[in-house]
């Protein structure tokens, strides 16, 4: 069984992880600490884990008690925590924090895509979650750098629910604003920018051109649903066979002939992608529930894969019938 810690147990992400782990039939949550809800039962923040679990949150860090750690901090944090603290050497980390996403000769993260470093993840010690968009625009477009297909400038939407905001309301997330609203924020320059251009030139070194991002605030809870444009003479039957032959052996991202929508990944670790062609125009359509598939379900994913489990443990989730 393998022993579970958790730092930063309050929000909406922790609240998944918590959901996925006690119903993980390999895992056992050993702590949750979080420093302001020390004493209370973990159903008193996470109410939609009543009948499922009796911990509590702690303020306690028994690092020694547990094989892997998961960090669901502000950005900034872990590597605070990880400078300040002993960290057993056969501990295990998986960090949903951006905080080691871009690699660096200071420190030994891996960026924890399975789609694009499966083999790498089985071996480490130390990963480092993607961001949520990320992960959309990244499994849209990994198959084209793949082929060395990126010759020109990326133009991306990509609309978010509001629990990619976080749990602490804010001016932009609270319902009466947010409700039948739409808007754009960070526009070109989104912080999960450099991360997507780290791993497309992982694939195509000579990738040097613009990733337009547009980001979206939604007026739903959750998931993303991104649509990325970029010109190309290759034929859609060509393509599609690129895509297919791309995620053949991937638990989780899948191509689809029919278009698709965002109740399709909702509450599940599914990618879709959908692909068309209009004249020298490539369009591809990319959803994810950035909860799971972009944030907790992919931690879980790295786990299964980092402790030799069949990768698919504990994630068969379905979408809402509705």
């Amino acid at each position: 069984m393998i022993k579970v810690g958790i730092i930063g147990g309050a929000g909406y992400t922790a609240g998944e992880l918590i959901r996925l782990l006690i119903n993980h039939p390999e895992a056992e949550i050993v702590f949750v600490n979080s420093s302001s809800n020390a004493g209370n039962k973990i159903t008193d923040v996470h109410e939609g884990l009543y009948g499922e679990t009796t911990l509590t949150f702690t303020d306690a860090l028994p690092l020694d008690e547990i094989d892997v750690l998961f960090f669901c901090t502000a950005h900034g944090d872990t590597r605070k925590f990880m400078e300040s603290h002993n960290i057993p050497e056969t501990l295990k980390i998986i960090d949903l924090s951006m905080d080691y996403r871009i690699a660096s000769p200071e420190h030994d993260f891996i960026y924890g895509l399975p789609e694009l470093n499966r083999r790498a993840t089985c071996k480490t010690m130390h990963v480092a979650n993607p961001g949520c968009f990320a992960t959309c625009i990244e499994l849209g477009l990994l198959p084209l750098a793949k082929n060395l297909m990126l010759t020109g400038d990326i133009a991306v939407n990509a609309i978010t629910g509001s629990s990619g905001a976080g749990v602490k309301p804010s001016a932009t997330s609270h319902f009466s604003w947010r409700d039948n609203n739409l808007s754009i924020y960070k526009a070109f320059e989104h912080q999960h920018v450099p991360e997507i251009r780290q791993s497309l030139q992982q694939l195509q070194t000579s990738f040097d051109a613009d990733i337009d991002f547009i980001p979206y605030r939604g007026n739903f809870p959750r998931g993303i649903f991104a649509t990325i444009v970029v010109k190309t003479k290759v034929g859609i039957e060509e393509i599609k066979r690129m895509y297919e032959e791309y995620y053949a052996k991937d638990s989780f991202t899948f191509v689809v002939d029919e278009n698709i929508d965002l109740k399709q990944v909702v509450n599940t670790n599914k990618c879709l992608i959908h692909l068309e062609k209009h004249g020298d125009k490539l369009l591809i359509v990319s959803c994810i529930d950035n909860l799971l598939k972009g944030a907790s379900g992919q931690a879980v994913h790295n786990m299964n894969l980092m402790f030799n489990l069949e990768e698919t443990v504990g994630l068969r989730l379905k979408p809402s019938a509705f």
